[in-house]
């Protein structure tokens, strides 16, 4: 199996550098992926799958399929990029782009990966005559659009028993924490526009209602749980003249906590203070609920399974033009960002003290699983996917010790021999896993009955309210 597996990836390794180069080359915010969705579409044809395009009434999301029967394995990949990062590849200092547009998450990498576990075991099904199904999933809009939620909510990933994925990162891990629930909503507020000196009477700011909502958000934090987080960004300050009073302004809060319910809880509470912001501004308030997602739910016996297997790939020694790149890259972070270069590893499932990375800048070691009852201090769609189906996650070393996602340091790296490295080492874990499912009945069925004890005291409810739908960046 693992021979098959490795040739089969080796063989056809220029062709899956290939697919993951045109997405990065053509990054594409959420759910605005038309052209890195209808290049991966059309190569899941070229390999002999089945494609039902526009799932979810979602132009860029997509299922592909070979085979027929049970089990069905399904592979989960992403392919969306960040506005702001920008960036040349292969670089050691911030050139950004035209656009600036660019996977500072690594999506490119995430969603080939995905891609080639997912043709490996078709490949191995073919070859050995074995029943059942094999799914990718092409995900749209994980950043900041909860794709897999609006996907789950559909109803998408149903017939699923198993779902795999991956992320990349500085680590060589099994992310086996549970991640913080999340509500994204827009409070828009309504004034009179006026002449800001001779008659301001006359007005009434929605700008002096946003700043006092945001006033009122603050004293709240010292009020919720202690592992919420509540974040927001003003989108419409409502113009640039200021003797002109502000009628129109606008702010989008993101709220943060491990539980959806306490999500809900503090949701209502900042509705309180932003009400109260209306009243005292005398400004009309309205609200949009733009996307959420649940808290992640681990399934050890598959997260077992993963760990194995990536531990039987391995990792191979960087190469020194490797190592010398990423030490130009550490040059690059700032002090706090060097001596804290652990934490980004921590929320993909790292455990140990950083030891074995002395006088090193790339991670050429797996670290030890552990069922952690920690917290992924961040939130993920594929959360949602996991309330509906066994699903297991683990984290291969693509970019430099230290680095951080969403920075223009992760976009640099999205190329590199050693970020291709990362990924095959992420796909060959997945495709053996994928394998062992389909050809172990034992296995899979220790993975479906935990999930079946998890499910017996929890219901799943979607967290997006049934009439809302995905939007885009330009939207708003």
């Amino acid at each position: 199996m693992k021979q098959f597996i490795e040739n089969y990836l080796e063989e056809n390794k220029s062709y899956f550098e290939q697919v993951s180069e045109f997405i990065y080359t053509h990054p594409e915010t959420r759910f605005e992926e038309y052209d890195s969705s209808a290049f991966l579409a059309s190569e899941c044809e070229k390999q002999g799958f089945t494609v039902e395009r526009s799932v979810a009434d979602i132009e860029t999301a997509f299922v592909a399929t070979y085979g027929s029967g049970k089990p069905v394995i399904g592979f989960l990949g992403e392919f969306d990029a960040l506005s702001g990062l920008g960036q040349k590849p292969n670089e050691t200092n911030y050139q950004p782009t035209y656009r600036d547009v660019g996977h500072g998450c690594g999506h490119n990498l995430l969603g080939t990966g995905a891609f080639a576990a997912a043709c490996a075991v078709k490949g191995y099904l073919e070859a050995n005559h074995l029943p059942g199904t094999v799914q990718f999933f092409g995900c749209p809009g994980e950043e900041g659009g909860s794709g897999k939620t609006f996907m789950v909510r559909e109803g998408v990933f149903d017939n699923v028993d198993a779902a795999l994925t991956w992320h990349p990162s500085p680590s060589n891990s099994i992310m086996s924490l549970s991640s913080l629930a999340n509500y994204q909503v827009y409070f828009r507020f309504k004034g009179i526009a006026s002449h800001a000196a001779n008659t301001p009477y006359l007005g009434r700011s929605a700008l002096d209602a946003v700043e006092l909502m945001n006033v009122g958000v603050n004293y709240l934090r010292e009020h919720v749980v202690q592992e919420a987080r509540i974040h927001y960004a003003v989108t419409n300050t409502g113009g640039i003249s200021p003797n002109v009073v502000q009628a129109n302004a606008e702010v989008l809060y993101l709220i943060r906590a491990p539980r959806v319910d306490q999500v809900d809880n503090i949701f209502k509470r900042v509705c309180k203070i932003a009400e109260g912001a209306a009243l005292m501004t005398e400004t009309e308030m309205s609200m949009e609920f733009d996307k959420a997602c649940s808290n992640y739910i681990p399934n050890r016996n598959l997260e077992k399974i993963l760990y194995n297997n990536l531990v039987e790939v391995g990792v191979t020694d960087p190469t020194d033009s490797e190592e010398q790149f990423a030490k130009q890259l550490w040059s690059t972070f700032t002090e706090d960002e060097q001596k804290n270069y652990l934490d980004p590893m921590k929320g993909f499932g790292y455990t140990g003290d950083g030891s074995e990375f002395s006088d090193k800048y790339l991670a050429d070691s797996i670290s030890p699983y552990v069922e952690s009852k920690e917290l992924l201090y961040g939130s993920t769609d594929v959360s949602d996917v996991s309330w509906v189906v066994p699903t297991a996650q683990l984290s291969t070393s693509t970019s430099a010790l230290g680095t951080a996602l969403h920075t223009w340091q992760m976009t640099t790296q999205g190329l590199s021999s050693y970020s291709n490295k990362g990924m095959f080492r992420a796909a060959e874990s997945m495709a053996l896993t994928g394998v062992q499912l389909f050809t172990s009945e034992e296995d899979l069925n220790n993975v479906k009955a935990e999930f079946k004890e998890f499910k017996r005291n929890n219901a799943y409810t979607c967290p997006i309210p049934k009439d809302v739908t995905p939007s885009k960046l330009n939207d708003h």
